[in-house]
């Protein structure tokens, strides 16, 4: 049966030669072309009609398009000439539009979209051997997709005619199959090498087809089960002892994979089979069903999004990457790349499985040569496909490019330079390259790979001249260049012009070049560096300090001016209440005098806050509720005077447990402050804590007179060294902020001691990083620290709550590194936050100067009698109406110079006579 079905298939094939009779030749060829079409596809379709519905539907599909191509064909032929003008028409329009095309592709090869529209255009105008060679050109160039392949497949197998033009169409196959995996194509593959099955080793080849494709896309959950079951009639229909065999193979390969209508194919299987199934089936199968289970979430979410559906994809692949499946990742990831070709990353993660995990050398460089035709402007595809091509071993004359000349590289270099200079910073005054790395980079090419230092020396000098020669990072990266490829005599001289140039760290190219002279150079060298670098740093030197004065002199301007305009917004605040307080009232003079009183008498927001919390006695109570009047109304309320609320609060404190501190035990004690003020149970929570350094004795929380907890507490320890390593213990976080441990001092005894254990001086070792995003944290930013040089501590600055203030402090192992790091980090991008790096410089704090400092140099100094014990506070209030106070200028004198001669002594009564409110009223209201 199968010579006789290789007959039937290869008959038709000879028909269409003899062609049909028609008057016009150009009607004859279309009329051939249309029925050789339609007579190959019936025949092929009448003698393997057992392929299944997707053959039968496909080639009733194109046979019933033919149909109608030969429909119109024929009814072109009787068409009457009157419309032979809108043909002709039609056709001239294409014809320049196909050589507008063809003159773009000769402009620019790489337009996908002129190649389309060609093709396009020359199928439509019947151009056969044009089309053919436009679409051998695209492919070239590009991969082509599905549907452009299967047209193309299509019009061939139409033209075929003898075995020469079969294998040109099995080859075309083959080219197809390699861009991407499509199921469409392996099965059109398949079926059309069914009509080959008459020829020398034609059933091998059938099969060989059906178990590429099967093992391609066979686990393709929805698309795989059309050629399983192509495969399966395939066998079906073929006579042979072994068939039996071969399909009950191929049914049990089936249902030991999970696919959609699993359930169907199981009982096609019990209906076909005249034995009962095997247990170890029907275990493969149950097995494949909880599979399909687990897959059918994601082939849902796949069906219902739309395309390209990369998220879809992606968390599908993730999911097959757990399982670990090879075959089935592959599988996900083609699928994934039919509809997502042009994502780089999608191939750079595909490719890098294929290059970490199978390692098949032919699998592996088949990928990367797709991506690459996929993208060909990412460079990390072509880096990836260099680097496994020489891991592979591939011939050294595959891996290099012999297209591209020395002398094309460098016109593409000054090309690019004078693009630049003619594009950008003529159009836009700003420069493009303002590091010059396109210049850098043909140096480096100069120097390294074609052995040029002169030329590599004239690019640097033009470098230098564009305002680069003030960095000290440029030079340092032009010294490198000669001491890898020139020689000393041009190191020292750049180094020499790098010292009297450099202005952002002129230390560290001070520190190259005496390096490089102590190592190399005579003695006479030695001494010449030595005095060229100490000359230059005292410039440099000299210039810092001008500036630091000028900056502080600035500083000290503006801190002039926030004062003045302090001042100024406290004279306008007093001249505003006191015009709101002598204003016009038209009520009269008694209302105005009770409220005035009773505003004189109302409690401050201090004192309130003080009482408020605190229980009322019951007289107090009975005083309030009777100083309500009728309706509502309130009259003056008697509020207690200050000596009472005093003897609360002193009765409070009385209640409160004394907290005494023995001053002969500073040395086992530590101070520890910053801790939250809702801690409760300070000290239970604080022992375990702090005895991982020693017993401790006692610890003894502070409070406030209300009870309250007020964040710091005394720690002692039996043994003194357990206070010194309970000092190590400083900044640890407790319950959210960073924790103060510190000696306890008395200040009073000790005014010039310091608890700030910091450097506040220059370290030529330490950075100073500001401008961090609040996320970086510590091993984040020591990541990034330690590519440049040895870290010995990095400090993360925080506030009094714990929070990040974006700044850091990094140390080095030495100054070189430190110089190193901050050219290097200085102005780069973390978390979109642009940092800023520099030597650890602190400014010089502030110190209050002492009031026996003040006194010896005659300025003046404020009595405490003043303002009290406390200073001026906010809660001190003046008794004494402002229109009666009279200042006294007597007083500083006395204090300060010599005392005054001493005046008649007045008593106080005829200073300032008693006074009714009517009186207090009337001088309210003068104006």
């Amino acid at each position: 049966m199968a010579t006789a079905a290789a007959n039937s298939a290869s008959e038709p094939e000879a028909e269409p030669k003899a062609g049909p009779k028609a008057v016009g030749e150009e009607d004859e060829v279309k009329a051939a072309r249309t029925r050789r079409k339609v007579l190959s596809r019936a025949v092929a379709a009448a003698t393997y009609k057992t392929m299944g519905p997707g053959w039968d539907q496909q080639e009733e599909g194109v046979s019933e398009s033919d149909g109608d191509e030969y429909a119109m064909a024929s009814s072109a032929e009787s068409s009457p000439g009157e419309y032979e003008w809108e043909y002709d028409e039609e056709e001239e329009k294409n014809q320049l539009e196909i050589e507008r095309l063809e003159e773009q592709l000769s402009i620019n090869v790489y337009d996908y979209n002129c190649h389309v529209d060609l093709i396009r255009l020359l199928r439509l105008e019947g151009e056969l051997t044009k089309v053919r060679m436009a679409r051998q050109k695209m492919s070239e160039i590009f991969p082509l997709t599905e549907e452009l392949w299967l047209e193309w497949l299509h019009d061939e197998i139409s033209m075929a005619q003898d075995g020469l033009d079969r294998e040109h169409v099995y080859d075309l196959f083959e080219k197809a199959v390699k861009d991407y995996i499509c199921p469409n194509i392996w099965l059109e593959y398949g079926q059309y090498s069914v009509g080959g099955i008459g020829q020398k080793g034609g059933l091998e080849k059938v099969r060989s087809v059906f178990e590429r494709a099967l093992s391609s896309v066979g686990l393709h959950m929805t698309k795989g089960l059309a050629l399983w079951e192509a495969y399966r009639e395939f066998e079906s229909a073929i006579v042979e002892a072994a068939r039996l065999e071969k399909v009950h193979s191929l049914f049990r390969r089936q249902l030991a994979i999970p696919l959609y209508d699993m359930e169907a194919t199981f009982a096609e299987y019990e209906e076909w089979s005249e034995d009962s199934i095997p247990d170890s089936v029907i275990q493969n199968y149950n097995k494949a069903l909880q599979q399909l289970e687990k897959y059918k979430p994601y082939e849902e979410a796949l069906l219902q999004a739309e395309a390209p559906r990369l998220a879809e994809y992606q968390a599908y692949i993730d999911f097959e990457m757990k399982i670990g499946d090879p075959a089935r990742i592959q599988l996900i990831f083609e699928r994934a790349l039919v509809e997502n070709c042009l994502v780089p990353d999608l191939w750079i993660r595909y490719s890098q499985y294929l290059d970490r995990q199978l390692k098949v050398k032919d699998l592996v460089l088949s990928v990367h040569n797709r991506a690459i035709r996929n993208c060909p402007w990412t460079v990390a595809l072509w880096s990836r496909y260099l680097l496994a091509m020489e891991r592979h071993g591939v011939d050294h004359q595959v891996i290099s490019d012999s297209s591209k000349e020395l002398e094309e590289l460098r016109a593409a270099f000054a090309r690019a330079l004078e693009y630049l200079k003619q594009e950008v910073e003529e159009r836009f005054n700003e420069s493009g390259d303002p590091s010059c790395v396109i210049m850098q980079n043909w140096a480096r090419i100069e120097a390294r790979l074609c052995n040029n230092m002169q030329k590599a020396r004239e690019l640097w000098d033009s470098i230098m001249t564009r305002g680069n020669a003030k960095y000290a990072n440029m030079w340092l990266e032009y010294y490198n260049l000669e001491r890898a490829h020139g020689d000393t005599q041009h190191c020292r001289k750049a180094l020499h012009r790098a010292v009297q140039c450099t202005s952002d760290y002129p230390e560290h190219v001070c520190e190259v070049l005496l390096t490089m002279e102590r190592t190399e150079g005579s003695l006479e060298d030695w001494d010449i560096a030595v005095q060229k670098t100490e000359t230059r740093l005292a410039r440099v030197n000299e210039q810092r300090l001008k500036a630091a004065e000028k900056e502080a002199a600035l500083v000290q301007q503006e801190e002039e001016k926030a004062e003045q305009r302090k001042r100024a917004r406290a004279e306008k605040k007093a001249l505003k209440k006191k015009k709101k307080t002598r204003g016009p009232d038209k009520r009269g003079a008694d209302e105005d005098d009770e409220k005035e009183w009773g505003d004189d008498e109302e409690e401050q927001p201090s004192k309130r806050r003080r009482v408020e919390n605190s229980i009322p006695a019951a007289g107090e109570t009975q005083n309030m509720e009777s100083a309500a009047g009728p309706a509502g109304k309130c009259a003056v309320v008697d509020v207690e005077p200050p000596s009472k609320q005093k003897e609360k609060a002193a009765s409070l404190k009385r209640d409160m447990p004394k907290v005494l501190h023995d001053s002969s035990k500073d040395s086992i004690t530590v101070f520890v402050s910053n801790l939250p003020y809702s801690m409760q149970e300070p000290d239970a929570k604080l022992k375990p804590l702090f005895e991982a350094c020693g017993e401790v004795v006692q610890i003894r929380p502070i409070f406030s007179n209300r009870g309250d907890f007020r964040g710091y507490c005394y720690v002692e320890f039996k043994e003194e060294k357990s206070a010194l390593q309970a000092l190590e213990m400083d900044r640890k976080s407790v319950e959210g902020r960073p924790m103060f441990v510190s000696p306890c001092v008395d200040k009073s005894k000790n005014p010039d001691f310091k608890v700030f254990r910091y450097s506040t001086s220059l370290e030529k070792h330490k950075l100073f990083i500001s401008g961090l995003p609040f996320s970086c944290t510590k091993e984040e930013l020591e990541e990034i620290c330690k590519v440049h040089g040895t870290v010995k501590d990095l400090r993360l600055v925080t506030n009094r709550a714990g929070k990040p203030k974006g700044l850091a402090y990094v140390e080095y192992e030495n100054e070189s590194q430190a110089s190193q790091a901050v050219m290097k980090m200085d102005g780069m991008t973390i978390k979109e936050n642009v940092i800023k790096v520099a030597i650890s410089n602190p400014p010089q704090r502030k110190v209050p100067e002492k009031p026996e400092a003040r006194k010896a140099s005659g300025g003046p100094m404020p009595s405490p009698q003043t303002y009290g014990a406390r200073g001026k506070g906010r809660t001190q209030l003046a008794l004494l109406p402002r229109a009666l106070q009279r200042p006294s200028a007597a007083a500083p004198q006395a204090e300060n110079g010599p005392a005054p001669a001493p005046a008649v002594a007045t008593p106080p009564a005829t200073e300032a006579p008693k006074m009714s409110n009517a009186d207090f009223a009337k001088l309210f209201l003068r104006k």
